[in-house]
């Protein structure tokens, strides 16, 4: 058995600090090698007579990330086959291994030095205190219920009976996270001190003579606001289910997993209580939903992130300048999002009222931000001082990159990228901002074809995170490195795709309106293709997206396509 990813060491006050620090990693996560550790220092604590009580802190930037879901999702097929008291004795393990901490008979402090969501935040549950460093880096919370899961090593126990039940709901049903000052007024921390004062303070606390009892574990207690059978809380119960089935229509098991483990755990003592969260962690670690959403949210949103399409073996690349043609609402919310990761853009239109105006976007949102307390005066004019409005393509020849976002027109587009080959750098990317023209006929207006790519962002830009990367028949590696790069540098989550028609969310999304209204066209109830849609899990129906797009763009949009697709693209039931 190893401790070495967690080091122990104790001081001659008989104080053991437990050091989280996984080798070979960036952030601590929970897995089996990581509990095993655990359980050593455990046992180790637990044996020495010198040790009065424990500091678990981190020896990285952020304290615990939570659960290694990369490795959960290595074995959640072979979860979904696994005998039940095998599933159930393995969804519990940590929920027993931080309970034999709390009753360990000693005072435990957390010393939150970082991030700690999750299975970490649920470490420091198990904690008697909690001590956060107020740093901008340091966030707690439980947002398992976003990946399709539920905080399973005592979350939906331990934080409702800390800080009572609709209090906690926020937390644990909608993942909700918080900073170090918001989080001690919430009551997930004790304490909050500066960084350089975090092991400090935590010493101080356990030579204080703390109790080492759980006040969940003191005869008599009783939760804070009053259990769910108490008239000040059941009603919440019965509108939760109310709003659940309006948000999600139960597409999503794991909030109402997380509300049932609330509302029978919490009537019984907290043994009991964890057993029931395990068995609901069992439950939905079978969940095809669960598995699915850990898939896409976590797993493969985080390899998409990280490159994974990338070419290898070429340098990294960072725009320091961008060029966007076109100051609309799309090209408006690029030069925001572009403008806050601190790249200088030039915002070209036809004449200066309307890049003024692309630019008066960013103004209005900053300060509306900073109405709100978000974002500082000063920050909101060092981003606005990065946006240059213009009319002159001369002001791009020391562009790094360019994103052309004007009007779906192939003869527009193709001016645009004559005249920014005039001035272009030769070493600038130039990128198309289209929903479904065809980037290798697009590419054919430009005297470079492979520094040619397609950027497909959406509206709002400054807001929606998928960005589609469509590479042309003539885009070279380097390009498409960049690009990549480029779309990382703005935070946002590329998808690499192919020049077919559509791409990929246009075509999904194009069918799924087309035959919603080819429904109506044959007599069906709008109302009933509404709430089929919603009752199968989409967020939005597909006659209030016509509604938002308007009917004359999908018509238009379905024409263009079979004018540059002819032998490809078939107008469908939505196109006379």
């Amino acid at each position: 058995m190893t401790t070495e990813i967690i080091r122990y060491a104790v001081d001659g006050d008989g104080i053991a600090t437990l050091t989280l620090d996984y080798p070979g990693k960036t952030m601590n996560v929970i897995d089996q090698a990581f509990m095993d550790s655990l359980e050593a220092c455990i046992a180790r604590m637990h044996g020495d007579d010198r040790v009065r009580g424990g500091i678990i802190t981190s020896g990285k930037d952020s304290f615990v990330a939570g659960a290694d879901l990369m490795g959960m999702e290595a074995n959640i097929d072979a979860m979904a086959d696994m005998p039940i008291e095998e599933l159930f004795a393995s969804c519990a393990s940590l929920s027993r291994l931080l309970r034999k901490l709390e009753t360990l008979g000693k005072p435990l402090v957390a010393a939150i030095n970082g991030m700690a969501l999750g299975g970490g935040y649920e470490i420091c549950l198990a904690c008697h205190h909690r001590i956060a460093a107020d740093a901008p880096t340091v966030m707690v919370g439980l947002p398992e219920a976003q990946v399709g899961l539920l905080p399973g090593a005592g979350g939906t126990q331990r934080l409702p009976r800390m800080i009572g039940i609709l209090a906690a709901m926020p937390f644990l049903m909608e993942g909700k996270q918080l900073q170090a000052v918001k989080a001690r007024e919430a009551g997930l921390v004790d304490e909050v001190v500066a960084p350089e004062q975090v092991l400090g303070a935590a010493k101080a606390w356990l030579l204080a003579s703390p109790t080492a009892v759980q006040p969940w574990d003191v005869k008599g207690f009783r939760i804070p606001g009053g259990g769910p059978l108490d008239s000040r809380v059941a009603p919440a119960f019965v509108v939760g289910n109310t709003l659940l089935q309006a948000k999600t229509f139960h597409n999503m098991p794991a909030p109402l997993c997380i509300q049932s483990c609330i509302y029978e755990g919490c009537q019984l003592p907290i043994d009991k209580g964890l057993r029931i969260e395990s068995k609901y962690m069992a439950t939905l670690s079978r969940s095809p939903v669960a598995r699915g959403m850990i898939r896409t949210l976590f797993v493969n949103k985080t390899k998409a992130e990280k490159g994974m399409h990338r070419p290898a073996g070429l340098e990294p690349f960072q725009c320091r300048k961008l060029g966007l043609i076109g100051a609309g609402m799309m090209g408006a919310g690029i030069a925001l999002v572009a403008a806050q990761r601190g790249i200088q853009v030039v915002l070209i239109d036809r004449d200066q009222a309307a890049a003024d105006k692309g630019k008066q976007y960013s103004e209005k949102t900053l300060a509306r931000q900073v109405d709100k307390g978000r974002q500082s005066r000063e920050k909101a004019d060092a981003i606005l001082a990065r946006i240059t409005p213009g009319t002159d393509y001369e002001l791009l020849r020391d562009a790094d990159m360019v994103v052309e976002a004007v009007f779906e027109d192939r003869a527009i587009k193709a001016e645009v990228t004559r005249k920014l080959d005039a001035v272009l750098p030769p070493s600038c990317v130039l990128a198309s901002n289209t929903s479904a023209l065809p980037i290798s006929l697009l590419a054919q207006a430009s005297d470079r074809p492979d520094r040619f790519i397609g950027l497909h962002f959406f509206s709002p830009a400054d807001k929606m995170p998928l960005v589609e990367v469509i590479r042309g028949k003539q885009t070279s590696d380097a390009t498409l490195a960049q690009a990549l790069d480029f779309v990382a540098q703005l935070k946002k989550t590329p998808i690499v795709v192919n020049d077919k028609r559509g791409f990929f969310t246009s075509r999904f999304i194009g069918a799924f309106v087309d035959d919603a209204i080819g429904m109506v066209a044959e007599g069906i109830a709008p109302a009933l293709i509404e709430n089929c849609a919603r009752h199968a899990g989409m967020p939005v129906g597909p006659l209030a997206i016509t509604d938002e797009l308007s009917i004359d763009l999908s018509k238009h949009a379905g024409e263009a396509q079979a004018k540059e697709f002819p032998g490809e693209y078939k107008p469908g039931r939505s196109v006379p």
